[in-house]
């Protein structure tokens, strides 16, 4: 399987944490950068190749991979200038080889089995399968619905809420698929892919309640320094 992480966030509302010139997927947990971690979860995953989208102070994540060693192939495709999450994603899979690929984003963590996941959005013959979370009481994500087969309807704005599911940000992708709908260069994934194309049910729910966390807030930033004391060791 080929994986691609997109590491080209700015990190806006953690420069207060991990400074202005700190890519956010070099955010230190730790001791070491977050990237650190997920490739440390790549390792356990059918992964043997992973693509990075890189874009903002791309020059500090090529000097750290020259120390890390890992037990897959590595590539990297470089914004230019910021393309949103769809065109870092669309970039990275014109270098991708595989039918299926993974995404993820640099600053979340979501230990889902990727396996499972490949395994259900091939016999589902999806175009993308997105890994989604329960979560409860809780207004900074929006939700998914989706109905008995799997198959995603809808795609609810941000709110408080007792309970639902959202969007991990990992998923499967189609290559093919997707590149075949002629995006343009810039554009956001969520909105303009997701939510635009939701009503062709070629969308699929896969469920995990693995472990999660987004640490793209201060908040949450402290909390994975925490969690991965024991998760990683």
């Amino acid at each position: 399987m080929e994986c691609i992480v997109l590491a080209g966030g700015l990190g806006t509302r953690l420069r207060g944490a991990i400074g202005e010139n700190v890519p956010k997927c070099m955010a230190p947990v730790n001791g070491r950068p977050f990237l650190h971690y997920l490739f440390d979860y790549l390792s356990s995953q059918p992964c043997e190749r992973v693509i990075l989208s890189l874009g903002h102070k791309y020059e500090a994540i090529l000097e750290w991979l020259q120390t890390e060693q890992r037990p897959f192939l590595v590539d990297h495709v470089i914004e230019q200038e910021p393309l949103g999450t769809g065109g870092g994603i669309q970039l990275a899979l014109e270098a991708a080889k595989g039918e299926n690929v993974a995404v993820l984003n640099g600053d979340t963590m979501f230990k889902v089995n990727l396996k499972e996941q490949l395994n259900l959005h091939s016999s589902q013959e999806a175009e993308t399968t997105l890994a989604l979370k329960e979560m409860h009481n809780f207004d900074r994500y929006g939700v998914v619905n989706f109905d008995t087969d799997d198959f995603i309807n809808s795609f609810e704005e941000k709110q408080q809420r007792d309970n639902g599911y959202i969007n991990g940000g990992v998923y499967i992708v189609n290559r093919n698929s997707f590149l075949a709908r002629q995006l343009p260069e810039k554009f956001s994934f969520e909105k303009d892919y997701l939510e635009a194309f939701v009503n062709e049910q070629k969308f699929c729910a896969y469920k995990s309640d693995a472990y999660f966390i987004d640490i793209g807030i201060p908040q949450d930033y402290e909390q994975a320094q925490q969690d991965f004391k024991s998760l990683f060791r």
